[in-house]
Parts: structure tokens; sequence; C-alpha cells
């Protein structure tokens, strides 16, 4: 998978893919990390990338000019699957959004910033809009960074365990049943004994009862789904 992030300030993104996971997963080879500083692409002398908003009112917006055309040569060079916009009133992320871009070969993200962007590249670049919670923050660029977590941890080789990611929460609308390591007492504080019972069909129907009270306990929307 490669995924191209353009950004105002591409400096916020470098040290979620120097660590753990996500650099494992670049230096195996599995995924590409190309960060694009929209400066680059500004049209004027001054590296311009943001002005007044027409009609009056706070907060500059970020011009079409240079988005244009640095999704126009990033394009030139490949096709996408996807052209998202990082944005707070885009759509919630959640795993099964999460399912499906993994399955995507080339991804493009754009990081919202100021009030946002010209609406002429929602119209006629964005593919999907995207959002990792109902607030906002300085700019898309740490969401950006969730959203590439959330996918290439799913992309097979990059976890250890090949069934782990299936495991966790969200996946099939249910939150993950408590986990329990050594030692299995710990001051008065046992360990639930089917855990310790070698009974896996057992084990598996107690985790299964375990997602279910949980998420109708902490996260009942989710059942509604």
């Amino acid at each position: 998978m490669r995924i191209d992030i353009i950004s105002v300030v591409p400096d916020l993104l470098t040290s979620p893919f120097s660590a753990s996971i996500l650099k494992r997963a670049i230096d195996k080879g599995i995924v590409e990390i190309h960060i694009h500083n929209l400066r680059e692409y500004a049209t004027d002398n001054y590296k311009s990338i943001d002005d007044y908003q027409f009609g009056g009112g706070a907060g500059m917006v970020m011009m079409i000019a240079p988005i244009d055309k640095c999704i126009s040569d990033l394009k030139a060079e490949r096709d996408y699957d996807e052209i998202i916009y990082m944005t707070p009133d885009g759509k919630t992320l959640n795993q099964g959004t999460s399912n499906e871009l993994s399955l995507k070969e080339n991804i493009m993200i754009l990081c919202g910033h100021y009030k946002g962007v010209d609406q002429r590249v929602r119209d006629h670049f964005i593919t999907r809009e995207i959002s990792i919670g109902d607030y906002v923050l300085s700019g898309g660029e740490l969401g950006a960074a969730v959203l590439c977590d959330s996918i290439i941890r799913l992309i097979p080789g990059v976890l250890g365990n090949e069934t782990s990611a299936l495991t966790d929460s969200f996946q099939d609308n249910l939150l993950a049943p408590p986990v329990y390591t050594r030692p299995a007492s710990y001051k008065d504080w046992d360990v639930p004994e089917v855990l310790l019972s070698g009974n896996f069909p057992k084990i598996e129907a107690w985790r299964e009862e375990q997602a279910y009270e949980r998420t109708k306990a902490l996260r009942p929307d989710l059942l509604d789904d």
C-alpha cells in the first residue's frame, strides 16, 4: 500500500511514522508513506496556500490552486483508490471504514487547516471525507496519523499475530472482552478460572459472552447497528 499525505505542517507527521508498528510496516516494505508539503505547490513567490474567505468572516481558507497542482501531479504518476479529506464535518471514522480502506492500494489524504479548504476542492477532487471525532483540532495531520494507524495495522504481515486485529474492539460491532496475564493471582485478585481451564471452546464462549455484556453496558448503541 502507498499513502500520500498532503499537509501544511508536515513536521507534525514525522513522529507517528518513525516508531512502533508503523515504522516496522514501512521498514518491511509493506507500506509506503509519502508526506508532501503543500507550500511547495504554491503559485506565488510568498508560498501562499491560504487567503481570506469571500463574503467576510473570521479565519483563512486553504486555496484551491496549490491543492489542485499537488493532487494533479500525484495523480499523473498513479491512480488513487481514494482521495480523502480529513475534516471535522466528515463521516466519523469507525472500524468498518478502516477495514475497507486497508484493502486499497493507493490512498491520498489531504489534511485540512485553518477554516478548511475551498469548497471546490471537496466538490471536484475528494472521494471521501473522514473525521476522527466531534471536535476540532488545529489541523488534519493528527487525524491523518490516526487514520493511517487504524488502516496499516490491518494489513497482513504488519502485526506479529495475524489474528490479533480480528479480535479487536469494534470488529463485529462488539467491544473486546477483558484480558489477563500472569500472575494468575495478585493481591487476592484472581483471573477467572475458565481462562486457566485449558478448555478452549469454553474459553471462547466465555469471551463472546463477556464481549456482548461489555458492549451492552458501555456501548449499547453498537448493538443497535
